[in-house]
């Protein structure tokens, strides 16, 4: 017999399982919605939105510390009407509100708690708050008092405040200049790269260090383009320190979200889709490249992982996996060097003891994150641990897992559906081609409602208007896998969302995509996102697949759209490029020499993989088993004397078309 919950609040009819993690709090939590701000206008009371999200140590440090205490609860609860919302599901609020936070304390991150008003304009925030005065913080409690006793007394004062800070928000909602485009700006964003990049450790800055998957795919295209060795160098560099160190979860695969130190031993043990989704891109991306077999495994690794942890039997894949287990941040993937003795025997166990750096003092707090600074060229397919890594990965499964956020989020299951398929291509893998063909049935019919997007599915539900994110990223990865099969199908539904995507995100006025629809619901700022963060924006997938279209169907209105998207983030990519990876490289390929090939033959013709596997950033692919079909770039075009023809064209050029492999190698070069 289960004991029933002392508390239970609105939270409780949530999808999202960082809502429902709360819903047993004391705090009476609303969900953000217009029941919330019309009980604070009734009541005229201050609203507490408090965003964070399911995989975040601190939120969940923050919840027990304050959320769970009913002492401060019953503060939040006279005082204030509480909404929590999960960032995830809602990074249109969660974007006004950190533009707020960032521009008003110079700092960002979650939790946050944001104070408005009852018409949603902010007047306070930050981020995390302890329970009691610490690390020269005030605590949540005096927090709550302070805004409290502000709201009562100086209330005309927090009025003219708001309207001046809601001015700003609009402000940097808009981009409203347009500056010219040049390879120059490429070659600028190189140099950004190099003066920041670490040759001894790999990645760029220090710590906490960041992968940047964006950024060394940007640094593969400069190299494709350029043949700057340099740019190879620095992702290799990379890629090689990255697959060594404990930010890889060297016995599971997968990456965790970033390394709080410079030389990638110490993550935070969280794992997130769209990490894993980029990185396994980059890998697959630099194996092409250079033939390294470290980086076609490692790209393997990342995909069984997601297979293994994130796939749900309906197709989709789960968002995130948490740092904590047991209430200890990494607990499931530390050891001992005891218990890695006893599980593999003494003499096996101090062989892999000695190469994954586990010792019995342990290189973090006490324990061991297993990592590799041997110089061997090929570590993780080390023949001698194959067995032992299998050995500890199955006691591992022992353990209690982390906990998983299994909602379904559009535009991350795009970034995955992406790598999947082009996995498939570029490894002939037909498994990985069933995932990637079963995600897109998925996204088009679960996660979509009368031809529109919806944001989110869990369990069955699938709710909240999409963002331009969502499109954008779903229309990029139907194209790849159109690419890869050459089903006229995936090309005619990208092309489908990208026509939603300047029908009901453009901004006619100034040019860009807005991150809501025209039909979303009123916010105090409509945003408007050019900055790739740690996922790709709306705008910069928008631009390069709006690029790519034009290309794939010759409508040439496309190109437009994407070329005001890129002058429009121009200026921004001049002041700080290494912010702007996606973009960077929808403008190498907008910039650059492009090709486009078709290839006229059956799946498993041996000109068809020759073309798939080869990293070809800078053309686009049209397959076709037949000679009937109607876009532009297959007219006029047959077999030659019935045998398996590849046509390549470059800037308007066409070469001869080949029918052998041997040509078709001098072709593509």
């Amino acid at each position: 017999m289960t004991s029933k919950a002392k508390f239970t609040n609105r939270l409780i009819d949530e999808t999202s399982p960082y809502l429902l993690q709360h819903a047993h709090n004391p705090v009476d939590w609303y969900p953000w919605g217009e029941e919330a701000f019309e009980k604070a206008k009734a009541e005229d009371r201050p609203v507490l939105v408090s965003i964070g999200y399911s995989a975040c140590h601190w939120c969940h440090v923050m919840e027990h510390e304050s959320f769970e205490d009913e002492a401060t609860a019953a503060i939040m609860n006279q005082n204030f009407v509480n909404i929590k919302v999960d960032m995830e599901e809602r990074p249109d609020v969660d974007q006004i509100y950190m533009n707020f936070v960032q521009l008003t304390t110079g700092r960002g991150g979650w939790p946050m708690n944001v104070f408005l008003l009852p018409d949603k304009k902010p007047f306070f925030g930050g981020t995390y708050f302890p329970p009691q005065p610490r690390y020269g913080m005030p605590s949540w409690r005096q927090i709550l008092l302070s805004i409290s006793e502000t709201y009562r007394e100086r209330r005309a004062e927090i009025e003219r405040s708001t309207t001046d800070i809601v001015g700003e928000l609009c402000r940097m909602s808009l981009a409203v200049s347009a500056d010219g485009l040049s390879t120059e700006m490429l070659d600028n964003a190189y140099t950004s790269f190099l003066r920041s990049f670490d040759a001894v450790n790999g990645g760029f800055g220090g710590a906490p260090k960041f992968p940047q998957p964006m950024g060394l795919e940007f640094l593969l295209r400069y190299h494709k383009r350029t043949g700057e060795e340099q740019a190879l160098s620095m992702v290799e560099h990379t890629l090689e320190k990255m697959a060594r160190g404990g930010i890889y979860d060297q016995l599971g695969g997968g990456f965790h979200r970033y390394a709080v130190d410079a030389v990638w031993l110490v993550p935070h043990f969280e794992k997130m889709l769209y990490d894993n989704a980029q990185l396994s891109r980059v890998y697959l991306h630099a194996f092409q490249v250079t033939g390294n077999e470290l980086y076609r495994h490692v790209a393997t690794e990342i995909l069984e992982y997601v297979r293994r942890e994130m796939l749900d039997p309906s197709g989709g894949f789960y968002s995130t996996q948490d740092a904590d287990s047991e209430g200890e941040e990494g607990k499931f993937f530390v050891w001992s060097h005891d218990e890695i003795l006893d599980i593999l025997g003494e003499t096996e166990g101090a062989a892999f003891c000695k190469y994954y750096d586990v010792t019995a003092a342990g290189n973090f707090e006490g324990h061991n994150i297993p990592n590799v600074k041997q110089p061997d060229p090929y570590p993780q397919a080390d023949e001698r641990f194959v067995v032992a890594r299998r050995k500890l990965f199955e006691h591992r499964e022992w353990r209690v897992k982390p906990g998983r956020d299994e909602k379904v989020l559009t535009a991350w299951n795009g970034l995955m559906l992406a790598a999947f398929a082009d996995a498939a291509g570029v490894l002939g893998s037909s498994e990985y081609l069933h995932i990637a063909e079963t995600n897109a049935e998925f996204l088009l019919k679960s996660l979509s409602r009368n031809g529109r997007l919806l944001r989110t599915w869990k369990a069955g539900t699938a709710k909240l208007n999409a963002y331009i994110e969502d499109y954008a990223n779903v229309a990029d990865a139907l194209i790849v896998l159109f690419q890869v099969t050459g089903k006229r199908e995936y090309l005619t539904e990208a092309q489908r969302l990208a026509d939603i995507m300047i029908t009901e995100f453009w901004d006619a006025e100034n040019g860009g995509f807005f991150f809501t629809s025209n039909d979303h619901e009123e916010l105090v700022v409509r945003n408007k996102d050019f900055y790739d963060n740690a996922t790709p924006s709306g705008n910069s997938v928008s631009a390069d697949v709006l690029l790519r279209l034009a290309k794939l169907t010759g409508d040439q209105r496309y190109e437009r759209f994407a070329v005001t998207v890129l002058r429009l983030a121009a200026s921004f990519i001049r002041r700080h490029p290494q912010g702007f990876g996606r973009a960077l490289s929808a403008m190498e390929f907008y910039l650059g020499p492009t090709r486009e090939i078709v290839i006229l033959a059956s799946a498993d013709d041996e000109l068809r993989r020759e073309v798939i596997k080869r990293f070809l950033p800078d053309a686009v692919l049209i397959m076709s088993d037949g000679d009937d079909d109607d876009l532009p770039l297959l007219s006029g075009r047959t077999r030659i004397d019935g045998k398996p023809t590849v046509y390549v064209c470059e800037n308007f050029v066409c070469q001869l078309p080949v029918t052998n492999l041997e040509d078709l190698a001098q072709t593509l070069g």
